[in-house]
């Protein structure tokens, strides 16, 4: 059995963030992506991309974490992910995207990093 994917955005003073949860497979991609797409990611901002509900994430999810990651570069933003499950993280780091992305362990301490600044190389 399957769980529909859904993302839901929203807005906070470092950024927008998207909250992922259910399959991020080829049937949630186009969602994902279409999110992705309304974002407005203003220079110096961050974007994260909070995966706690997420259970599932092939590799048409991650390409659209890749389009998320060409989005907040164009914008002069960054982005980070909060809350990656193990095996999302693990699938990142086999196929060499592990530090593509900057990782925290909730939304909160994704927030509270760029609070200081952007990390380095973002």
């Amino acid at each position: 059995m399957t769980t529909a994917f859904t993302v839901t955005t929203r807005v906070t003073p470092t950024g927008p963030v998207l909250e992922y949860s259910g399959e991020l497979d080829v049937a949630g991609a186009p969602a994902a992506l279409a999110a992705i797409e309304k974002l407005t990611v203003l220079p110096g901002q961050q974007l994260v991309m909070d995966m706690t509900g997420l259970l599932f994430c092939d590799s048409s999810g991650i390409s659209t974490l890749i389009a998320a990651r060409n989005v907040t570069l164009a914008a002069d933003a960054g982005i980070a992910l909060a809350a990656v499950p193990h095996q999302l993280s693990r699938s990142l780091d086999l196929i060499g995207l592990a530090d593509f992305f900057t990782t925290y362990p909730t939304t909160a301490d994704a927030h509270a990093a760029w609070g200081t600044g952007p990390p380095a190389g973002a």
